[in-house]
C-alpha cells in the first residue's frame, strides 16, 4: 500500500492537525446556526460538514439544544413555582447581604 495520494488530492492530515480544524469549524457551527455568517463562510461551513462526521454529529446536537432551548424558552413556568423561586432569590439576597 503506497501513501502517494492520487494527483490533485491532498494528502489527509494529522490526527492533531484534523482536530485543530475541526476546532475552528465547531466555533463556526454556532454562527452558522444563528445565520450570522456570508454566504462564502456558509458554503465553507457546509463544505466542511459534508465532509467530516464527527463535526456534522456535533451540529446536528448543537441545532437539537438550540431548537429544544427556543422551545423551552417559550412555555412558562407555574406561578407558584415561580413565586417559590422568587423567594428563594430574596433569602438568598439576604444571606449573601449579611455575611
Amino acid at each position: 500500500m503506497s501513501d502517494l495520494q492520487p494527483s490533485g488530492s491532498r494528502p489527509a492530515a494529522t490526527p492533531a492537525a484534523h482536530d485543530e480544524e475541526c476546532a475552528d469549524y465547531l466555533e463556526r457551527i454556532v454562527y452558522f446556526l444563528d445565520n450570522e455568517l456570508d454566504d462564502a463562510d456558509c458554503s465553507v461551513v457546509r463544505a466542511h460538514l459534508d465532509s467530516c462526521n464527527p463535526c456534522l454529529e456535533k451540529y446536528d446536537l448543537q441545532r437539537t439544544v438550540k431548537s429544544v432551548v427556543a422551545r423551552s424558552c417559550s412555555e412558562q413556568a407555574p406561578s407558584d413555582l415561580r413565586e417559590r423561586v422568587r423567594i428563594r432569590i430574596r433569602e438568598v439576597q439576604v444571606q449573601i447581604t449579611e455575611g
